[in-house]
């Protein structure tokens, strides 16, 4: 009886031990299947794009919906690309990024809640310059698959807005008609594919 016991209260044990601890997964960016766009107002009648080529990032998961993700992005402000190389220094200024001083850009999550479907809401620390604010992306969540070399990968696309005023991104110009030639509010639209750590 008492061998019964001890047994029983070590199966429980091992229970316990494995609801406990869940497996904790790390996923790391697969760059070639992924991107950050931006854009924002030009002369109020039109959207300039652009785009940053260097940026990495981690989430670490216990589960597949990510709903208790520890999520951490950086973007180097220095990889900044609009198509316009006169453009591109003028941003990579104090004028606007000052990227010699604040080189990069960080993101760090602090939520990830399912609103409906596959439709998530994402809120976050986002840093640019020195100023930190939180910030919300609407995300879709394409679920998890297996690529043709085997690998587990995850899908997702984020947008939000922010003004660029708020990080003191300031500069602008007057337009003759009325109006400036820079808007204030950004777009931001990021698609993103994660490779699980093995």
């Amino acid at each position: 009886m008492k061998k019964l016991i001890l047994s029983a209260s070590m199966l429980v044990s091992v229970i316990a031990t494995a609801v406990a601890k869940p497996e904790v997964s790390a996923w790391a960016v697969d760059k070639s299947h992924s991107g950050i766009k931006f854009s924002v107002a030009h002369m109020m009648m039109s959207e300039m794009d652009g785009k940053f080529k260097v940026y990495d990032g981690t989430v670490v998961s216990t589960n597949e919906d990510f709903t208790d993700a520890q999520i951490n992005f950086s973007v180097d402000v220095n990889s900044i690309n609009t198509e316009d190389e006169k453009r591109d220094a003028h941003l990579k200024s104090d004028d606007f990024f000052n990227a010699e001083k604040f080189p990069q850009i960080k993101f760090k999550g602090t939520s990830f809640k399912k609103v409906s479907g596959n439709n998530y809401v994402l809120e976050g620390d986002l840093t640019i310059r020195d100023v930190t604010k939180k910030v919300k992306f609407d995300v879709v969540y394409y679920g998890i698959s297996k690529n043709p070399w085997g690998m587990t990968v995850a899908g997702f696309k984020a947008k939000s807005s922010i003004n660029r005023m708020d990080y003191k991104l300031k500069w602008n110009a007057a337009l003759e008609a009325g109006g400036v030639l820079v808007g204030e509010e950004v777009g931001i639209s990021v698609n993103l594919e994660l490779v699980k750590g093995k």
